[in-house]
């Protein structure tokens, strides 16, 4: 199968009968068939080829996970268009506008809580002809439909062309456009990653080499559906295997939806979770805090508890091994007395959590380890549909990302391409038919990162002795926010200090943190005229805190109601500063010869500062770290 229509009708004609998408509206979870699913898909697809949907046309997904979201892609695929999977995080006057005037979508299939964003800017997007409202709605345009309107017109279509839908649905071939994912960019162009339907069924098959799914299984569906990890991993994985998929019910907020994650999970009891690092904190927080309740006592014994686990388990793969075999018993006694009630928390059937998005601290992965849910973490990238390697129960390394997926070739090189020897850490660069076919309407970008059929990650790694991948970090200055989307901050950092007054250099940081945070190198000759204007003494304390408002100032004009508001996403921007007490320069090493920022050196000198910064009192503009810097800056 090299298409994703013929991955799903075989899949349906093999588990017609097993359940395969389930959701839930009302007080309990419902299931729909393969067999339903196939027969909901053809139609709506019938439906879009009766809207006038041609092969090739681009029709983007807005809405949180739900039966009608797979449903929805499937039928675009079967009427031979592509699918552009749209975040409900992105704002509609930047985000949104740009992706879909850039993809020329014609179409847009939307939930009603995300309707407005699209519709407040139809206006402005000329390839738009259709909104596809996936609940029912009143008043909406004559060129508009529910889904079920289409699903009905689709029938009538049929009715008179019934053999419509599986000619074109044949007509697909492996390297026809099924998805264009755009990454998180800090600028005015993410850029959108062509992936075809090779690609996608090429990663199905490789990633099934590291686990199985028995079609007795079932998941929950918690991260985006647009996620390429949750999308591929999960959807379509799960598809292949004949197992189950469960979306999260969607609340009336965001908020809301969040707090239906742990209820669903004991509802439909999943064997299996997909997972990124913020979503693993919070489970361990939950679980902490839930044996904190159970008073002093209880905190002690589970501590010692999950001590004897790490001691036996190891780094995983060698669990048990030596003198770790003594301590087997003890850690089964545990796991009967207290981590399996822990265990009952997840549904009682949990045996693993899929881990992605970015690093996973060892820590982490030790703790649920230890409660006999392992996290199997893993790497990959959208550009590679997106899995390239992971841990797997029956091979898990602690520290690592896995041994890589059968049908991948990787190799480690150096920063001119040259291949270095196993062990030796460099770019990870890797070759299958997983890879992109480039970015969208971007041949320079798509030269940048693809020779010969070769993907230059841009991440740093390498292979150790047991040939698991070590991913060390990358190259190409991405940062991670907390829900595993990587984003380039150069745009920012630029902006930061050449459209401001106050800002002389800036760099941001964040590593899978709840916020982003800046570090500010001040423009003080432009500061000192300004205190000049002010009539305020430069020796004198309100000079600090004038100085510091300036600086929060300039950062402000990229945030709503700032002169620059809407140039960058704001969840991006800098939530709070750190003044630095010297500038970046090729003196302290904090600048190379090119005159480009040494991260990694301004990121280890800075730790502290940085540390800080992610704390209450360190978040405060006034902080006593920022007041003394710029004293120094003003007095010095």
């Amino acid at each position: 199968m090299k298409t994703i229509p013929e991955l799903f009708t075989d899949s349906a004609s093999r588990f017609g009968n097993n359940i395969y998408l389930y959701e839930k509206t009302g007080d309990a979870y419902i299931g729909i068939t393969y067999a339903q699913t196939r027969e909901a898909v053809e139609l709506l697809a019938a439906g879009l080829m009766w809207a006038g949907l041609q092969k090739g046309d681009r029709v983007a997904i807005l809405s949180e996970g739900r039966n009608a979201w797979i449903i929805g892609e499937l039928a675009v695929l079967f009427a031979g268009g592509c699918s552009v999977p749209l975040s409900v995080k992105l704002d509609a006057g930047t985000e949104l506008r740009f992706r879909l005037q850039h993809s020329g979508c014609v179409m847009a299939m939307i939930s009603q809580q995300q309707a407005h964003k699209i519709e407040s800017i139809r206006n402005e997007l000329p390839d738009l002809k259709h909104l596809i409202y996936f609940d029912e709605k009143a008043g909406i345009e004559e060129t508009d439909f529910t889904l079920s309107k289409l699903q009905e017109a689709g029938r009538q279509f049929v009715s008179q062309n019934p053999d419509a839908v599986l000619t074109r649905q044949t007509s697909v071939s492996p390297h026809d456009l099924a998805n264009i994912s755009y990454t998180s960019g800090t600028t005015a162009d993410p850029k959108g990653i062509m992936l075809t339907h090779l690609n996608y069924t090429a990663n199905v098959k490789q990633a099934l080499t590291l686990m199985d799914i028995p079609p007795t299984h079932r998941t929950l569906a918690i991260l985006p559906w647009d996620h390429s990890f949750a999308h591929t991993a999960c959807l379509y994985c799960f598809m292949a295997k004949g197992a189950s998929v469960g979306s999260v019910q969607t609340g009336r907020t965001p908020i809301e939806t969040i707090k239906n994650v742990p209820v669903n999970i004991r509802e439909l009891k999943p064997n299996l979770l997909m997972s990124v690092p913020a979503l693993s904190k919070n489970f361990r927080k939950s679980v902490e805090s839930s044996v904190q309740q159970k008073g002093r006592l209880a905190s002690l014994l589970f501590a010692f508890a999950l001590k004897v686990a790490y001691a036996c388990n190891g780094s995983g793969y060698n669990r048990g091994r030596g003198l770790r075999a003594l301590l087997l018993p003890l850690n089964t006694l545990f796991d009967a007395l207290l981590f399996r009630k822990i265990r009952e928390g997840f549904g009682g059937n949990l045996e693993y959590f899929i881990g992605g998005g970015a690093l996973l601290d060892i820590e982490l992965q030790r703790f649920f380890f230890a409660i006999g849910i392992p996290v199997c973490q893993g790497y990959g990238l959208s550009e590679t549909a997106p899995v390239i390697s992971s841990n797997s129960l029956s091979n898990i390394k602690m520290g690592t990302s896995g041994r890589l997926v059968d049908y991948l070739e990787l190799k480690i090189c150096d920063s001119n391409g040259h291949e270095l020897p196993k062990g030796e850490a460099g770019e990870i660069v890797v070759k299958g038919d997983n890879v992109m076919k480039g970015y969208w309407n971007n041949p320079a970008a798509t030269a940048g990162v693809l020779r010969d059929g070769w993907l230059y990650t841009g991440d740093l790694g390498y292979l150790d002795k047991d040939n698991f991948l070590v991913v060390l970090g990358r190259s190409k200055s991405l940062l991670i926010g907390n829900d595993g989307e990587k984003f380039s901050p150069e745009g920012i950092e630029e902006a930061l200090a050449t459209q401001t007054e106050y800002i002389a250099q800036a760099m941001l940081y964040n590593n899978q943190n709840a916020y982003t945070v800046g570090l500010i190198v001040p423009d003080m000759a432009a500061i000192r005229r300004q205190l000049k204007h002010t009539g305020t003494s430069l020796q004198s304390e309100e000079a600090i805190d004038e100085a510091l408002g300036l600086l929060q100032h300039d950062v402000n004009a990229f945030f709503r109601h700032g002169k620059f508001h809407g140039t960058f996403p704001e969840r991006w921007l800098p939530a709070a500063i750190g003044v630095l007490p010297e500038a970046f320069s090729e003196q302290n090493g904090f600048i190379n010869s090119t005159l480009k920022m040494v991260r990694g050196k301004i990121t280890s000198h800075y730790q502290p500062m940085i540390q800080t910064l992610y704390t209450p009192a360190g978040k405060q503009l006034l902080s006593s770290q920022n007041r003394h810097n710029m004293s120094r800056w003003l007095r010095g």
